[in-house]
């Protein structure tokens, strides 16, 4: 069995978030929650929301629940990043210049699976 959780809309780049993703990548959930949790980067209190509510897909599971304690064995099999849109703004500068401002947008996945 399987599940996936997604989170939207994040105002963070991506590069930051795939840095702490390649961290916790084919991990256990459990492990994997473990360390999220005392990582001080900023994305991995987003990846952390977003692996907990994959987990409690599976607890809460309608027709097939999971239990709490099988489910810290089941393994992060696919966890990636996509950019969403750019926001593009203007910083005005000397002498009648401006410069881009891009401010980066990620949706972040989660699939977890019970490979052995």
């Amino acid at each position: 069995m399987h599940t996936r959780a997604q989170a939207k809309w994040i105002r963070m780049s991506p590069l930051k978030v795939r840095r702490v993703m390649n961290v916790v990548r084919g991990k256990k959930a459990g492990e994997a929650y473990t360390m999220l949790k005392f990582m001080p980067h900023a994305a991995a209190r987003e990846i952390e929301k977003v692996l907990w509510s994959a987990m409690h897909n599976l607890i809460n599971h309608a027709e097939n629940p999971v239990d709490e304690k099988e489910v810290a064995d089941y393994r992060i099999s696919k966890i990636f990043a996509d950019q969403g849109p750019t926001l593009k703004r203007i910083q005005p500068h000397a002498r009648g210049r401006a410069f881009p401002i891009k401010k980066k947008i990620t949706h972040i996945t989660i699939e977890l699976d019970d490979l052995q």
